[in-house]
């Protein structure tokens, strides 16, 4: 069991939309401490790092092609410092929940962690989309049993 799951949601983006120029300098604030959150959960063998991305209505894309993509679009620069690795879990999502339509609850049911933190861009859409599914009851079961849920949009340190 690990003591916490961090989901870092929906940081994959080759910013090739129209609201791309709105959205970038915000995720430029969170790069850095995100990073630096991102490095000190890798370092630690007790919480699980969990990428969960949009698929952008691409279904014949995998995750890699999300990281390429991302890693080859506009703003390689918010991309590079929180890329994932081939250690870390990655799911992909269709909508605005990281729950709706994916495997997320099973893996967290098979992680068992106690703990969910999320972080990632677009709080107020998908951050918020997720962290609802729970209290809604809706989904998902693994994380009904807990009493709180944590939602950091910047940096944290898992404990």
């Amino acid at each position: 069991m690990s003591e916490a799951a961090v989901l870092v949601i929906d940081m994959l983006n080759p910013y090739r939309h129209e609201d791309a120029d709105l959205l970038a300098p915000n995720v430029a604030d969170i790069v850095d401490p995100l990073a630096g959150l991102i490095s000190r959960v890798r370092a630690r063998d007790d919480v699980d790092l969990i990428y969960v991305n949009d698929n952008y209505g691409d279904f014949t894309a995998d995750f890699d092609d999300l990281v390429d993509a991302a890693l080859h679009g506009e703003r390689p620069d918010l991309v590079t410092p929180i890329a994932p690795d081939g250690n870390c879990l990655r799911l992909l999502k269709v909508r605005h929940s990281a729950f709706y339509a994916s495997s997320l609850d099973y893996l967290l049911g098979r992680l068992d962690a106690p703990r969910l933190i999320l972080t990632g861009q677009v709080t107020e859409q998908c951050i918020m989309y997720t962290a609802l599914d729970p209290t809604c009851g809706t989904s998902p079961s693994s994380l009904r049993r807990t009493p709180s849920h944590t939602l950091i949009p910047n940096s944290a340190t898992p404990r």
